[in-house]
């Protein structure tokens, strides 16, 4: 009888023909970053913990710590734009900008596993730092889309959203700071009963629960953004700087919630048929700079390659997850 030897929880192992295949997927998005100007950048797997909740102040508890010979909190990064920022503070401190970086490096987080999610993930992506608005953001999901193309991948689409519009809605409304987070952790969730719920309990009027409510669940073509007026002016910016191609992959999404915390504007996340979670997204990130000493408006975004690669294989197979 063989002795089972597991991988711990969220983890695997991934064997010679399946790597094939990833490094194939790794070299198309390469392709695509390096025609595109963006130079590849490695950082440390490990990080000080305070250049984490510097980065993130929400993230005071991240999944995997140990500590060094001094004492010191490390933890493993649970994505690569933190550390980038880091970068460009400590080592492109007088650099003109624009910047513009890639990556392909492993991420960790603690997270219940189920198919196509992982605590160790295998992320590639970009930042493009000193482009600022419609423009940058425009940028980073046009690369987004040529990197996916050039893949193979054919049926994806772009999620895009505005972090500050749902929070400029509670300011609105006068929503306190301890209600205003577990509405948002609802939201983030994609928990419409849990949300109506934490509204109800505001005591606010009809007409205000019924914003609060209805605003985050309206998804589709340009025409939703005509029913939030000019809080969706800076979506209305990035639609208009896309080329066609790019517009055509795009479905406004109101309540979009990105999970990390620093993001400021437009924020967006790639859905494939094939597979029933995002392959990645991200979006701008204009303060986060300047924690870290250098304020420089910046956007980008990570795709999950296992995932994108499960979802190359679905469409090949024509299945729908």
């Amino acid at each position: 009888m063989s002795t089972i030897h597991p991988t711990p929880s969220g983890t695997r192992d991934v064997l010679p023909d399946e790597m094939r295949e990833l490094h194939a997927v790794v070299e198309s998005l390469r392709g695509v970053f390096g025609a595109r100007g963006y130079g590849e950048v490695r950082t440390p797997a490990l990080e000080y913990e305070q250049v984490l909740t510097r980065g993130d102040p929400a993230a005071a508890d991240p999944a995997y710590k140990l500590f060094d010979e001094q004492g010191n909190v490390l933890v493993l990064r649970s994505d690569m734009t933190i550390p980038i920022a880091r970068v460009v503070s400590s080592r492109y401190a007088d650099a003109d900008p624009p910047l513009r970086f890639c990556y392909v490096a492993h991420a960790y987080r603690s997270v219940r596993p189920q198919r196509g999610q992982d605590r160790e993930m295998l992320q590639a992506g970009i930042e493009v730092v000193g482009v600022p608005g419609p423009e940058g953001t425009a940028e980073a999901l046009t690369v987004l889309c040529e990197a996916l193309d050039a893949t193979g991948l054919e049926d994806y689409r772009v999620g895009l959203g505005d972090a500050s519009l749902y929070p400029a809605l509670l300011d609105a409304h006068d929503v306190d700071a301890g209600a205003r987070a577990a509405i948002l952790r609802e939201l983030q969730a994609r928990d419409f009963v849990g949300l109506e719920r934490a509204i109800d309990g505001l005591g606010l009027g009809s007409d205000a629960s019924r914003t609060l409510l209805d605003v985050p669940q309206r998804r589709g073509g340009a025409a939703v953004l005509e029913e939030v007026g000019a809080s969706a002016d800076g979506l209305r910016g990035v639609y208009a700087a896309l080329p066609a191609a790019v517009a055509g992959r795009v479905i406004f999404d109101l309540g979009l919630a990105r999970s990390l915390g620093y993001y400021t504007g437009a924020v967006f996340e790639v859905y494939d048929a094939a597979l029933g979670v995002p392959l990645g997204g991200g979006g701008r990130y204009d303060d986060l700079l300047g924690r870290f000493g250098r304020d420089l408006p910046a956007a980008g975004w990570a795709l999950n390659v296992e995932r994108l690669h499960i979802a190359l294989v679905g469409e090949r197979r024509g299945e729908r997850l």
